[in-house]
């Protein structure tokens, strides 16, 4: 992409180089010509000098005229050919599927989604997840979006809808183990559907909610096992893509496990492409976002500090508890509260303490978590750094 416009850019400089020669060499030309018309072979008569004076001042005059006509309409021809340039190059709207995956027919895809009676798996304040069989029996998890206002003015919808489809392609090429991939979307005039593979096991909140209900226990190599392959996730949105992708609602709904409890995150970059895709769980979000609206790579650094916290202690970071034992608490202020008083063994879950060693590695696991919920974004690791100190508490 930034190839090709640096090649316009130089097209552009070189189409106005050109043009303002050719207009000044036409221009010069013409001077010329009525310059040695107007002078006279034979040596002027004293009487005929102030009329030579004023012929030389009207021919530099009109050079001068054709210089600045000449750069005039150059300008005004290369901001026509950038117009059309721009035009003939911006990303058209496309309507139907857009496919990114041969196993998936358009005209199947289409006819899947017009089944009302798709199975509901999931729903989150931005959208309901489906279960869409296509004709060949493959299943595929629909997330159905309104990015869109019915009022919005049809040129501001017609560049919102490039900006969401620009940002989908680039969501798209995203390709990792712990990430998943956009399958496929469809537009349609009020609504977007997104396509990703079907994972029947549910998200990292389903898991949680069933251990905290005693219906599934999940031991410390496991939840470690999940927590480095989020943080792995996001190294590789933050620093092996370019430009640099930041998730923006990193969240338990928004990591699905496989059946080997593999984390796959889920709805990258969705949060930022339309303000009511925004809707964020408060618990996750880290107070930059709520003080001055920015978001960075140390936001998402934050909300995977409250994963790690949640899969440490077994409990939802809204947990009245926490409110209770620090004033004006949160999971982070807890945690920070009894690490400093040397009580942190008393924040892990219990379901999860077992063999010799595994508590040394939860506690060290504490003290990641309270520096990834640092209250400066500055004090908080990168993606980076905390993928060798998650690792190396455990052989992955």
């Amino acid at each position: 992409m930034d190839e090709r416009r640096q090649k316009n850019r130089l097209n552009h400089k070189s189409l106005t180089l050109l043009a303002l020669f050719i207009f000044c060499f036409i221009h010069t030309i013409q001077c010329r010509e009525e310059m040695t018309e107007r002078i006279p072979t034979e040596s002027p008569s004293p009487s005929r000098v102030p009329d030579l004076k004023n012929d030389l001042r009207r021919i530099s005059f009109s050079i001068l005229l054709g210089i600045l006509t000449g750069f005039c309409c150059a300008v005004l021809f290369t901001c026509f050919v950038r117009l059309v340039l721009r035009y003939m190059s911006r990303t058209p709207i496309l309507k139907g599927p857009v496919i990114f995956t041969p196993k998936i027919d358009p005209k199947t895809l289409q006819s899947a989604l017009s089944n009302e009676n798709n199975q509901l798996i999931g729903s989150s304040p931005n959208g309901k997840y489906y279960r869409a069989v296509l004709d060949g029996g493959l299943a595929f998890a629909v997330k159905r979006l309104e990015p869109l206002d019915k009022g919005c003015p049809e040129i501001q919808c017609k560049s919102v809808k490039r900006r969401i489809q620009q940002e989908l392609e680039t969501l798209a090429g995203l390709k990792h183990r712990n990430m998943m991939s956009l399958r496929a979307y469809v537009r349609e005039p009020l609504r977007l559907s997104l396509v990703y593979d079907y994972i029947p096991t549910g998200s990292l909140e389903d898991a949680m909610n069933r251990v905290r209900e005693n219906q599934l226990q999940l031991s410390w190599e496991v939840r470690l096992r999940i927590a480095v392959g989020v943080i792995k996730g996001l190294q590789h949105l933050h620093f092996s893509c370019s430009p640099g992708v930041l998730h923006h609602n990193l969240k338990p709904t928004n990591i699905m496990l496989n059946p080997e409890f593999e984390p796959m995150l889920s709805d990258t970059g969705l949060a930022k492409l339309a303000p009511n895709w925004g809707t964020r769980t408060s618990g996750y979000i880290a107070p930059e976002c709520f003080q001055n609206s920015r978001y960075t790579d140390k936001s998402d650094i934050f909300s995977f500090g409250v994963i790690l916290g949640v899969l440490l202690t077994g409990r939802d970071p809204l947990d009245p508890l926490f409110g209770e034992a620090v004033g004006g608490g949160s999971l982070g202020r807890w945690l920070r509260h009894l690490q400093q008083a040397g009580e942190a063994q008393e924040a892990l879950d219990k379901s999860i303490l077992g063999e010799e060693g595994e508590e040394d590695e939860m506690l060290m696991a504490v003290r990641i978590a309270v520096v990834c919920l640092s209250d400066l974004p500055a004090d908080r690791p990168s993606s980076d750094e905390l993928v060798p100190m998650l690792t190396q508490l455990h052989s992955f």
